[in-house]
């Protein structure tokens, strides 16, 4: 059957955790003679971006200009370059350009236009426009099913503590949210400049798009999947288990020579994206912990871009712990080639904040996994890839505040690397051994995509 061309109009959110999946949705659907994608992007992440982009003829950047706003710098236009005092204003910045965006998508006259959580205002646009609209959540669905669905807040209840420890009525399953957790997701309920909350702005995309699309796929978090569609009582299309491409070129010699010193599958990495930062304590915590294991050890720790990474890693690092450590221990703040690292034989350990696309990265190399997450959708991601997968270990933390201390992070490294003959190191082990050959077969990625293409057909 002759498909019709379709196309798409992609509009991530300006931080580059939301833009990556954006980006390797568009690589995927490219190679689709069918379909014609013009990615919507502030105009100082474009450059980036098209480095990310597959070079197609029917894929291409029009870039935006971000509207001036009080108190954010001129070129900051994603929350990388933001500190956190600044980081909401990028939101203000975003709500500006509802003229711009609708005088393109005027001209551009798309299908489809494929957006991210923080615009809310574009179902009501579109609809306006004659243009269809598909809500894409780049966070896991036990995530948004959790803490953005109508049930949430139909009682018109105020949002307590207590209530959000608890799961929303219908939720699938029980979830056991530490105090320290649930403080966090309050976030979700505040309102910043005068601005819609990122849960409002989140239900109301969910609400008024026409479709929902998941990074996600039954196979990873079926039941969250089927709950998270009722709730909205729309389709709720699957893009499947988005893995990164294999890496390519060589490890720099700098990190291939010192790991190379050490035997296979003995050393720990540890790192905590870009965009997640540990307090003082954490770091100080996290340092003797891995001190006190005795393994080899490759730490990143990154800082807020309003901060000087090499005065930040001499205040907060214990005193003498690089003397100690030297010659087994590194600390590095910046760029490093994870994958790479992670894929070198040596490195038998990979502990990090359980961002999603870590959590892959670890699951196709053959790096256990112990988790410490930082943040909203971390923590919930934590308990899916520990408690549903049984693939990880997450460092155990105090309730009330979620303090952790050496020992904890010692005991969570221990049980994972040195007890492999133990529970539950040996069942944890036989589980990621099937979850990489899942996220390696292409062709269940290669049919969700075609899914996906047939089902945009359909919707158009």
């Amino acid at each position: 059957m002759m498909r019709k061309e379709l196309h798409l109009v992609m509009f991530p959110f300006l931080a580059f955790g939301h833009i990556s999946p954006f980006v390797q949705l568009s690589n995927k659907l490219s190679s689709y003679s069918s379909i014609k994608i013009s990615f919507l992007a502030a105009s100082a992440n474009v450059h980036k971006i098209e480095s990310m982009l597959n070079c197609t003829p029917g894929l291409k950047t029009i870039p935006l200009t971000l509207p001036h706003v009080d108190g954010l710098p001129k070129g900051v236009e994603n929350t990388s370059e933001t500190s956190p005092d600044t980081v909401e204003l990028l939101k203000v910045a975003l709500d500006l350009m509802q003229p711009q965006v609708k005088t393109l998508l005027t001209d551009l006259k798309p299908d489809f236009i494929i957006f991210d959580f923080a615009q809310w205002w574009l179902p009501e646009m579109a609809s306006e426009l004659g243009i269809k609209t598909i809500c894409f959540s780049v966070y896991t669905t036990i995530t948004t099913a959790f803490l953005v669905v109508p049930s949430r807040i139909s009682e018109n209840a105020p949002q307590t503590l207590e209530a959000v420890k608890g799961p929303p009525a219908g939720f699938p399953g029980i979830i056991p949210i530490k105090t320290f957790e649930a403080q966090d997701f309050m976030y979700m309920f505040k309102s910043f400049h005068g601005t819609p909350s990122a849960l409002d702005r989140f239900l109301t995309c969910l609400s008024g798009c026409n479709a929902i699309l998941v990074k996600s796929c039954t196979e990873m978090e079926g039941p969250y999947i089927d709950y998270f569609g009722k709730q909205f009582r729309k389709p709720v299309l699957q893009i499947g288990p988005v893995v990164p491409e294999p890496h390519t070129g060589e490890l720099d010699d700098i990190w291939a020579s010192w790991l190379s010193q050490f035997p296979a599958k003995s050393v720990i990495y540890c790192s905590f994206g870009s965009e997640s930062f540990l307090t003082d304590d954490q770091i100080r915590e996290l340092a003797l912990g891995l001190e006190l294991i005795g393994l080899p050890f490759f730490l990143v720790l990154n800082f807020p871009a309003n901060l000087e990474s090499s005065a930040e890693l001499k205040r907060t690092l214990p005193r003498g712990f690089l003397e100690r450590v030297k010659g087994k221990g590194i600390v590095h703040s910046g760029w490093v080639q994870q994958r790479h690292i992670m894929a070198h034989e040596s490195v038998g350990c990979y502990l990090c904040h359980a961002g999603f696309s870590s959590v892959i990265e670890a699951l196709v190399s053959d790096c256990q996994l112990v988790m410490l997450p930082l943040k909203t959708d971390q923590f919930l991601n934590s308990k899916l890839v520990g408690s549903d997968w049984k693939v990880g270990i997450e460092v155990n933390r105090r309730d009330r505040d979620g303090y952790f201390g050496k020992e904890d992070v010692y005991e969570a490294v221990k049980s994972s690397m040195i007890e492999t003959e133990q529970e539950p190191a040996k069942s944890i082990r036989a589980n990621h051994k099937r979850w990489k050959e899942f996220l390696q077969n292409d062709e269940i990625q290669s049919k969700y995509i075609t899914d996906l293409v047939e089902n945009l057909q359909a919707l158009s």
